[in-house]
């Protein structure tokens, strides 16, 4: 956590590690032998901290590179989903005040401290709480800009029918979907301005990203 000003920064991303589930660096230079220390990194394009492209599931042929950052960034609403039952899907019901306090164009963050589980092999195993069908559909209605959740996917990623459905809902209404986020417990505020900011990779169908959070006021922002 950093102090930017009036503004508290929260990190929401997970470091990634070589041996992590599509993470592998291997050493290409070092400063001994060539002068400067350098690696080769090997990353999935959803491993660890990640958004989704449309292109991901054929939801249209956006991809990574063509995204503009004022769809990565935006004010967010956290819901406290603490306690959720595994393998329990989340509705609309499920939002609360949330609900009725949305406004087309935010953002909404899912906390159900999933991101905990991320060193045994429930994190991947689809035993997550996950995005339903019914709050799906609400996102696209109600104009969500961003969907960030803490498990490794918003759907069950062993169940392909589940996967895809849930998916192309949410990314055919253009909703960047951000996954695996960690420190969501650290967020106090109700609707922090959030941030997932990806690599800007050429036909990319999803990236790795830096997601952030931050609280208090914040200088205003433009882009070029």
């Amino acid at each position: 956590m950093r102090v930017m000003g009036t503004g508290k920064i929260i990190d929401l991303t997970r470091t990634l590690e070589s041996g992590q589930p599509g993470v592998a660096f291997e050493t290409k230079f070092t400063k001994e032998r060539d002068g400067w220390n350098a690696s080769t990194l090997h990353l999935y394009s959803h491993s660890g901290t990640h958004l989704d492209a449309p292109l991901h599931f054929d939801c249209g042929d956006k991809t990574v590179d063509e995204m503009p950052l004022e769809s990565c960034m935006g004010e967010a609403h956290v819901v406290d989903l603490s306690g959720f039952p595994e393998r329990g899907l989340i509705g609309v019901e499920d939002l609360g005040h949330v609900a009725d306090a949305f406004v087309r164009g935010d953002s909404l963050l899912l906390f159900t401290g999933w991101s905990k589980h991320f060193e045994d092999r429930d994190y991947y195993r689809g035993n997550f709480p996950r995005v339903s069908e019914g709050l799906a559909t609400w996102c696209a209605e109600q104009g969500v800009k961003m969907l960030g959740v803490e498990p490794p996917s918003v759907a069950d990623v062993n169940d392909l029918p589940e996967v895809t459905r849930i998916h192309e809902i949410l990314l055919g209404a253009d909703i960047v979907i951000v996954e695996g986020l960690v420190n969501l417990n650290q967020i106090k505020s109700d609707k922090p301005f959030f941030a997932a900011v990806p690599l800007k990779i050429k036909g990319g169908d999803g990236t790795p990203c830096r997601a952030f959070a931050i609280e208090g006021e914040l200088p205003p922002l433009t882009t070029a």
